[in-house]
């Protein structure tokens, strides 16, 4: 099938670069347009797949990116305007039937939320009412896959610690630039091993200026942004359905099962097996795997036809085994601590025999000059404690986890402000590391003071074999995942003084709760999906 680049008119006179494929025949169809900044020329399969099942294809370059006109502003107020423009441009074509899905990952994702929404970059309009669907020229439906929700979203954990290694590269490899170098970051730090070292964070566009050969301006308004969540609470207006995809180990999983659970319309959550790329294993067994496509076409045709429930439904992959537990659509889904779900929240005492022994780091130092890092999973065998460690008896029998993990904890820092981070691992009878779960959060507790610290751990969609471990470390920093604490109450990304923190961890005050599924109920994802 052909496809052809048009120019796409919106509301200041820009004209958006946009690829269209349209299937065989005269009559109308019904359109799936992807809006986005990682270069439209990605999404020719994609077009040419959607097409051969008879819907009117579009992918388009967003403002100031590859081939549209204009400046390139990450998350501000062009991308709804931009997209409904473009939406009513569709609409208004021969070969449409008027019925549009606005389709995206990632930041394509925010995209299609945006116009749905009537969104500017904080998801609202300019008056701050909500968006609707085609009333307000918006899609009739949604596919959003790993939506990036904001600046906030993708910068800061809900916790508060930043995301450093993540953005880095994302600007580093997107940034004020109207094309795309993947592998810009890693280039540099290949360099200057201790780049993201250096003091303050604000200034590291002067450290990659060189190795990128150019200025990263944008780089000081992505930690101005503070105010999070606001795309998931205009979701609530909605009345269009909603298909949300994630993977359980995609850093924004939390944020895909939010923009479901707190959707006002029809929708839908698949949560696989899959990190940000939504890419099975290499090793993973036939039966894991999905085929997302077909999947899409399949939910867009019945959600285009007025086919679905009017509920919420969602579907979870325990790991890559091939099976999918069905979550009911609400909180109590994926929360353990909930009464009502049917889930049982089991518990892992710390510092029990049966539940997870402490192995050694009661008191440790978290030292922000030689931090615990995100990219070793490996722990001292000896020396200073860095950390709290916690070891588990063997499971005595296989186990199925689905839904919100967290960690209690009752503990001490001597510094005004203090992240802790909980990394839980699985080790299988030989010993090799598997990593289960994380969370970090930063607290400015009073010195000295023992304060109950409560670290969500993501949601997790996993088999446990019999025979398995669990370890659970305490630690004051991942680093470079998250930014360095710098234990003195200024702001991380503006410090330029680091001061170690003594920690304290009281083995016998907090627990480790996992979501266990109770009462099995596998199902198929499509049909679970598209009904």
């Amino acid at each position: 099938m052909n496809i052809r680049t048009v120019h796409v008119p919106v509301p200041d006179g820009a004209a958006l670069a946009t690829d269209v494929c349209l299937p065989g025949g005269a009559r109308p169809r019904p359109a799936v347009v992807i809006r986005t900044p990682y270069g439209r020329d990605a999404h020719r399969a994609e077009l040419r797949s959607w097409a051969a099942h008879g819907f009117a294809a579009l992918a388009q370059d967003v403002r100031g990116r590859h081939g549209s006109p204009g400046e390139w502003r990450p998350y501000e107020e062009h991308e709804g305007p931009d997209g409904t423009a473009s939406i009513a441009w569709v609409r208004a074509q021969p070969w449409s039937d008027g019925k549009v899905v606005a389709a995206g990952a990632s930041y394509a994702a925010y995209c299609a939320l945006a116009a749905a929404l009537g969104g500017t970059g904080g998801g609202l309009r300019q008056d701050g009412r909500p968006g609707g669907a085609h009333r307000d020229g918006g899609p009739d439906a949604v596919i959003a896959a790993v939506p990036a929700l904001g600046l906030v979203e993708t910068a800061r954990e809900p916790g508060g610690p930043e995301r450093l290694w993540a953005r880095a590269g994302w600007w580093a490899a997107h940034g004020d630039r109207r094309d795309s170098d993947p592998d810009a970051l890693n280039r540099a730090v290949a360099d200057d091993p201790g780049l993201l070292e250096h003091l303050p964070i604000t200034r590291l566009p002067e450290r990659l200026a060189e190795p990128l050969g150019r200025d990263l301006p944008s780089w000081s308004r992505l930690w101005a942004a503070h105010e999070r969540g606001l795309l998931v609470a205009a979701g609530a207006a909605a009345r269009l359905p909603l298909l949300a995809v994630g993977g359980t180990r995609d850093p924004f999983a939390d944020d895909t099962v939010a923009l479901w659970h707190g959707w006002g319309g029809p929708a839908r959550l698949l949560l696989g097996p899959w990190g940000h790329r939504l890419t099975a294993d290499p090793d993973a067994p036939p039966r894991a795997r999905v085929n997302l496509g077909a999947l899409y076409v399949r939910w867009a045709r019945a959600a285009l036809a007025g086919a679905l429930e009017p509920t919420r439904r969602g579907v979870i992959a325990l790991g890559d085994t091939g099976r999918w537990h069905r979550t009911p659509g609400t909180a109590a889904a994926l929360d353990p601590s909930s009464p009502g779900g049917p889930e049982a929240a089991r518990s892992w005492p710390f510092g029990s025999p049966t539940g997870l022994r402490l192995l050694h780091g009661a008191e440790f130092t978290a030292d922000p000059g030689r931090p615990v890092r995100s990219d070793d999973l490996t722990t001292p065998a000896g020396g200073p404690p860095d950390r709290c460690l916690f070891l588990s008896p063997p499971l005595p029998r296989p186990l199925d986890l689905a839904g919100a993990a967290v960690a209690h904890l009752d503990v001490t820092a001597d510094t005004p402000s203090a992240d802790w981070a909980v990394r839980l691992t699985a080790l299988d009878p030989s010993g090799r590391a598997d990593p289960l779960a994380f969370g970090i959060v930063r607290r400015a507790d009073p010195p000295g003071r023992a304060a109950d610290v409560t670290v969500p751990l993501g949601t997790l969609g996993r088999r446990l074999p019999a025979g398995t471990r669990l370890r659970a470390e305490v630690a004051g920093h991942h680093f470079p995942a998250h930014a360095r604490n710098p234990h003195t109450g200024e702001d991380p990304v503006t410090a330029t003084r680091l001061v170690p923190s003594r920690r304290t961890v009281n083995p016998r005050g907090g627990a480790l709760h996992l979501p266990v599924v109770a009462r099995r109920r596998y199902v198929e994802p499509a049909p679970e999906i598209c009904r």
